[in-house]
């Protein structure tokens, strides 16, 4: 893959970018934790639409992980080990808009995004994945949201937003309460992704959906993006706050404590 103007995103740490055709491949890169998000990722997942917004180049995003996972949620390690019980840094005081900005920003950006789901999907990566405007999945990874069921905190970073849009609001309820994990093959047939194929053509798939929209008409397929993003912003501003402060509220109880 040629890459061009990768010094736009020379300051990312745990996000690696290559642009080609007219495609950023963006992927989240810390392979040694199963790509886990810490704070520093939460933040670089806020900024980096921006950045592709702003890079004339791209005119499609593929969003994928490393290694054998897309990337397992919220880095449930560093919640233990960190003072305060979460993802903080020493002293920091917990802001859960940088999440929402992560969310808002992602939902903005008019290029079109393709999640190439490469393995496991669960949490918070779920929630940015399921975002995405088409999601290839690997038939043998497993998606779900297990803020409820793993760690005892309210599904409050976007979860409630995008998983009763797609699959409708029982089988959200179900699936986000019980922290069910779904096989891509099953996952496809009730509509919470669009496409499934076998691990190793994902990223392929993916990355030749993204080349064909990137030579497309762009400013169509933009506004038809965007303006379909408006039910999804909508929810976004009727939930998105209520749920995240009752997760921080969650955050502490005991049975999080205990999880």
């Amino acid at each position: 893959m040629t890459e061009v103007n990768v010094s736009n995103y020379a300051k990312y740490e745990c996000l690696t970018v290559e642009v080609a055709d007219k495609v950023a491949t963006v992927t989240l890169n810390r392979p040694q934790a199963r790509n886990a998000i810490n704070q520093k990722l939460i933040r670089e997942l806020r900024t980096i639409w921006d950045d592709l917004a702003d890079d004339h180049a791209v005119n499609a995003v593929v969003l994928t992980g490393a290694g054998d996972f897309f990337s397992v949620g919220g880095d449930v390690k560093a919640m233990s080990e960190r003072p305060g019980g979460d993802v903080l840094e020493e002293g920091e005081v917990h802001d859960p808009m940088i999440s929402r900005r992560g969310v808002t920003r992602q939902l903005e950006l008019d290029k079109p995004i393709i999640a190439a789901i490469n393995g496991d999907a669960i949490g918070l990566a779920a929630t940015h994945a399921l975002l995405c405007d088409i999601t290839v999945m690997a038939e043998d990874a497993r998606i779900g949201d297990t803020h409820v069921s793993r760690v005892g905190l309210v599904a409050g970073d976007g979860g409630t937003v995008i998983w009763p849009l797609l699959i409708g609001i029982n089988k959200a309820k179900e699936f986000l309460i019980r922290g069910t994990l779904l096989k891509g093959n099953e996952a496809e047939r009730i509509g919470l992704v669009n496409h499934v194929a076998p691990r190793a053509e994902v990223l392929a798939k993916a990355r030749a959906i993204a080349v064909e929209l990137a030579n497309g008409p762009t400013w169509a397929i933009r506004w038809t993006k965007l303006s379909i993003n408006q039910i999804v912003k909508e929810r976004v501003n009727m939930l998105l706050e209520a749920s995240m402060a009752l997760e921080q509220v969650t955050f502490e109880t005991a049975d999080h404590k205990e999880a």
